[in-house]
């Protein structure tokens, strides 16, 4: 698969990750993040609108507070994000103000994309700044996120703001080459894989472990390719040290691995829902109502559950597994977990009967409704 779509893009969404930023926890790398910064301005300047998400606070933060290594207790994550992440902000400021570009920061939590309305003003925030030539700089909101809600690493944030601004495509910058057909440091015999589609099974061997200073490694970056793919968004994942490596990207040179969407892009909506980190609940499906969904494209019905866990509420994203655990789809319910529980196994002419109302005959309509 070629990289033009890539190449041909004009909005692309940037990630750099901890170990680049802070000099692999040696405090800021500012030499780095200026020539990211200039990278980003003239890529800017050809007509291009760009989204930079950096990691780096907490790492930042550790090296500031003179700890010897990242805490694993969440309020001195926090404690040293919002150390970190006042460096982190002052650096792309003054390094994108050599440019006369205003940069502008965007700092997020799981909860201000799960919320539809809150994802809604996110998108419009960002729509908003690309259109005044702004250069928004995306980071966890670190301070005040908790272990059950973070996004687990920034190129999981990266593919969620590729989804929100429907970018042509993702550029995830790390410490190495790409994606190896083996860990390179340890088999001799390692290849780099140039170019594979996002949603390819095998490619989940190949990735390792992440680092000691950021909480992804090769897997999450895998994951977030077959994130952004939901939006037709091609990855590219590539050494971030590499001179000018931005610009040779922009270029046509086949620098690191192509991960390319190999789906037909999902709708804003479908994004949304695919995207949710933390579900309300889950319904465990008979494969009559698996079969139903897969290949009818019909809404889901209460006599298709066979039970229900959680305590969801009317509006909550839920999980629909089949009997295997295996999750097939998620949507928006409409009922809370009680009354689902109630009607369990039953046609929708009972409803009334059991609840004493009746609010819809789906439990999930199909137009909120999304197949994984």
């Amino acid at each position: 698969m070629n990289r033009d779509k890539f190449t041909q893009g004009k909005r692309w969404v940037v990630k750099v990750g901890s170990s680049l930023v802070t000099n692999d926890g040696l405090g800021l790398d500012r030499r780095a993040i200026a020539d990211w910064a200039r990278q980003l301005v003239c890529l800017k300047a050809t007509g291009m609108q760009l989204v930079l998400v950096s990691s780096g606070a907490v790492a930042e933060g550790v090296s500031r507070l003179g700890l010897t290594e990242r805490p694993r207790e969440i309020h001195l994550q926090q404690a040293a994000a919002a150390v970190g992440q006042m460096g982190v902000i002052q650096a792309y400021e003054s390094c994108f103000m050599e440019h006369e570009v205003r940069a502008a920061q965007i700092l997020l939590s799981h909860e201000d994309l799960s919320d539809r309305t809150r994802y809604l003003n996110a998108r419009s925030t960002l729509q908003t700044l690309l259109e005044l030539g702004a250069m928004p700089v995306v980071n966890e909101n670190d301070t005040v996120a908790t272990a059950e809600l973070c996004f687990g690493d920034n190129d999981t944030l990266a593919a969620l703001v590729a989804n929100l601004i429907n970018a042509d495509g993702l550029v995830i910058l790390t410490d190495q080459e790409g994606l190896f057909t083996a860990d390179p440091r340890v088999a001799a015999d390692a290849r780099l894989v140039p170019s594979a589609a996002a949603n390819d099974p095998s490619l989940a061997d190949m990735a390792g472990a992440g680092g000691s200073l950021g909480r992804g490694g090769m897997q999450s970056k895998l994951n977030a390719a077959k994130l952004a793919a939901r939006s037709g968004t091609d990855t590219v994942i590539a050494r971030g040290r590499l001179t000018d490596v931005l610009m040779r990207l922009a270029k046509g040179e086949e620098l690191g691995t192509h991960l390319y969407a190999d789906s037909e892009p999902m709708t804003a909506r479908e994004q949304w829902l695919a995207g949710q980190l933390s579900l309300a609940g889950t319904l465990v499906l008979d494969p009559g109502a698996v079969e139903v969904l897969r290949h009818s494209g019909r809404s889901l019905l209460a006599v298709g559950i066979q039970s229900v866990s959680g305590s969801f509420l009317r509006g909550d994203v839920v999980a629909c597994h089949d009997h295997q655990g295996v999750e097939i789809a998620r949507g928006l319910v409409n009922y809370d977990a009680v009354e689902v529980s109630r009607l369990c196994g039953k046609n929708s002419d009972q409803i009334e009967s059991l609840l004493g109302y009746v609010g819809e005959e789906e439990i999930i309509h199909r137009d909120n409704l999304i197949l994984l």
